[in-house]
């Protein structure tokens, strides 16, 4: 029995195992967490090695019938740990009791923006993720300011995360092989319990900062009015978390609302 892989999903089934292998060991052996939680596991190439690893419970969500009727045939340990959902419509906060959890996946390319935000959201309850997903992306999360690849989700993530790019694999280790590159990367939560803002804010402010990026923050925060600082003079790919701070506490009387109202399609 094969699962076949669904464009509508983005599935791409890593088939190395020695891939596999190296990125259940990135997952932390004494994480301060009992469950691990596998997004897409398709035809379970994670999963076998995740379930060799009993100082944590292994569950998987997975939205693909197949791959669940898969799941249950050939890894009938499972059977009371499957989730047949779509992740992004999770409750994560009720999931394991409220409980913290750890997340593992190769993410599907066309979604894993969206499962990025869905963990911010649920930062105190995920204390460490390990996750393949498209390498460019991939880069552009663990991106120090300063370099082009430097985004919203550089910022937003590593605001709350410790963030390590591990290694790259190419094309010919998935069936069907994508036509991009992939990169596995590392997120541990940091200590970080409050910024010292308003956090809704400074993510509206990071996002209006990156709508413009060619520009200054002197031109793409104007409509804000903030008052001058040295920071005005430099690009949003020039700052790092305590910058944008900064500029969310100079922003502290513009109302939600109004940021909202000026944010522009993003350049990402």
């Amino acid at each position: 029995m094969k699962v076949r892989a669904k464009k509508s999903l983005g599935q791409h089934f890593l088939r190395d195992l020695d891939a596999a292998h190296r990125i259940v060991e990135l997952m932390s052996r004494h994480g301060g967490y009992d469950d691990v939680l596998e997004i897409g596991p398709g035809m379970g190439v994670l999963t076998q090695f995740l379930l060799e690893h009993k100082e944590y419970t292994t569950s998987v969500v997975e939205l693909d019938r197949e791959s669940v009727e898969y799941l249950n045939k050939f890894y009938p340990q499972l059977r009371e740990r499957i989730f047949s959902a779509d992740f992004l419509k999770l409750d994560l906060t009720t999931l394991f009791g409220g409980k913290t959890f750890g997340i593992v996946g190769n993410f599907p390319y066309n979604i894993s923006s969206q499962i990025f935000f869905k963990v911010l959201e649920n930062k105190d309850l995920v204390p460490e993720v390990v996750c393949m997903l498209q390498k460019e992306v991939a880069v552009r999360i663990a991106s120090k300011p300063g370099n082009k690849d430097y985004g919203i989700l550089s910022v937003l993530l590593q605001a709350f995360y410790d963030i390590e790019y591990s290694f790259s694999l190419g094309p010919h280790v998935f069936d069907p092989p994508p036509k991009v590159n992939s990169g596995v990367i590392r997120l541990k939560r940091n200590n970080i319990s409050d910024l010292g803002c308003d956090e809704k804010k400074f993510i509206q402010v990071v996002k209006m900062g990156f709508n413009q990026r060619r520009k200054t923050l002197r031109n793409a925060l104007r409509a804000l009015g903030l008052p001058d600082n040295p920071l005005m003079d430099k690009r949003a790919e020039q700052l790092g978390v305590q910058d944008f701070i900064i500029l969310t506490n100079m922003a502290a009387n513009v109302p939600d609302q109004a940021i909202s109202e000026i944010e522009e399609p993003e350049e990402e």
